[in-house]
């Protein structure tokens, strides 16, 4: 089955909303967390988890949009 880019556009939009959410909760637990190596993993796994969440706001305006003749590409993204 094959996908059109606005339906993997909307895929990667789910995607953002639950890494979101995810980031959310990993900084709810480093705030209630005293422990401060565990503070320090928990920066770490929001730390890695933030470049995934920009990329998948940027290929999801990037799908969304592609065949707008107004729309200005991201150079970092092709399809």
């Amino acid at each position: 089955m094959l996908m059109t880019l606005l339906e993997l556009s909307e895929e990667y939009a789910a995607s953002a909303r639950l890494l979101r959410g995810r980031i959310r909760q990993l900084r709810q637990m480093e705030r209630n967390t005293e422990d401060e190596e565990a503070r320090q993993r928990l920066r770490r796994r929001i730390a890695d988890l933030q470049p995934m969440l920009s990329q998948c706001r940027q290929i999801q305006l990037l799908t969304a949009h592609y065949y707008e003749r107004s729309f200005h590409r991201n150079e970092r993204y092709t399809l």
